[in-house]
């Protein structure tokens, strides 16, 4: 095992507290409740953490509110947000307050807005506002590499250098590709591709399927690190789901690629991590 994969134990300990709160909330007693709230084009997430930041509670929802890392039906993702706070309301028996969220790189100016609205028409306070492969990064906390936030739109890539953010990018390309190419090679209307693509036991004959895109994601973080040390590529996101993504991702880019083992907790939960009691002006 290398190091760089070594740096994955503690995020993928992290993951798997989340994922058994998700089925069984803890209901102790906690001075404040912080809530990340992941808008992703193919599900949306919230992650509740106690006043140490330890996952609590959870809750997620496919939905199509948003495209492309835009947000296209605003009701439609209130009332999907609202509900899923509601839920977990009622579970931990307290009301949630405080929340943060996440964008896609370089999306500031065009969708901060909406983002904003959204999470405070769901009820809560907004107490911060990151890009995604940041976020992430509050859970995987790497120090040298490239973080790869592969959702339903768009891929986003932050490149960090001593733990600190030097650029951020987002292109178009993610798992609406790989579906709509599902949709075309198998013959199925694009939602029953989308639920064909999220099954893992498909994944063994789609990854072939699916090289050519996977190839092309590989080219865009290529593309987008250009001139930069990355020594280790680190995949999260929804669409990084897809069993042996990582090892085409590595052959195009030639430089060493993993992912932690449940991708699609990893940025809601470091949105968690970034939330806070004072709230966004």
């Amino acid at each position: 095992m290398t190091t760089a994969s070594l740096d994955l134990t503690s995020c993928n300990k992290f993951v798997h507290q989340f994922e058994k709160v998700i089925e069984k909330p803890l209901k102790t007693k906690s001075s404040v409740y912080y809530t990340g709230v992941d808008l992703g084009t193919a599900c949306i997430v919230l992650a509740v953490l106690d006043e140490n930041y330890q996952p609590v509670a959870g809750a997620y929802k496919y939905a199509n509110v948003v495209k492309d890392g835009m947000v296209v039906d605003y009701i439609g993702a209130i009332h999907i947000v609202r509900e899923l706070k509601e839920k977990l309301e009622a579970e931990l028996e307290t009301e949630l307050l405080f929340a943060a969220s996440a964008i896609p790189p370089g999306t500031n100016e065009l969708d901060s807005g909406a983002i904003r609205n959204v999470i405070q028409s769901a009820g809560f306070e907004l107490t911060n506002l990151l890009d995604e492969p940041t976020a992430a990064n509050q859970v995987m906390d790497i120090q040298n590499g490239a973080i790869v936030d592969i959702g339903g739109g768009t891929t986003g890539i932050s490149i960090l250098k001593d733990g600190e953010v030097i650029k951020v990018a987002d292109e178009a390309t993610g798992g609406t590709h790989l579906s709509l190419v599902v949709a075309g090679a198998y013959k199925l209307p694009f939602e029953e591709a989308e639920l064909y693509k999220r099954n893992k036991k498909n994944h063994g004959e789609l990854i072939h399927v699916l090289q050519p895109v996977v190839e092309k994601i590989g080219s865009i973080i290529l593309r987008q690190i250009e001139g930069y040390q990355v020594d280790a590529i680190y995949l999260v996101g929804g669409s990084a789901c897809l069993n042996g993504m990582e090892q085409i991702i590595e052959k195009v880019t030639k430089i060493p690629t993993f992912k932690p083992e449940q991708p699609l907790f990893v940025t809601p939960l470091g949105i968690g991590k970034s939330c806070t009691e004072d709230i966004l002006e």
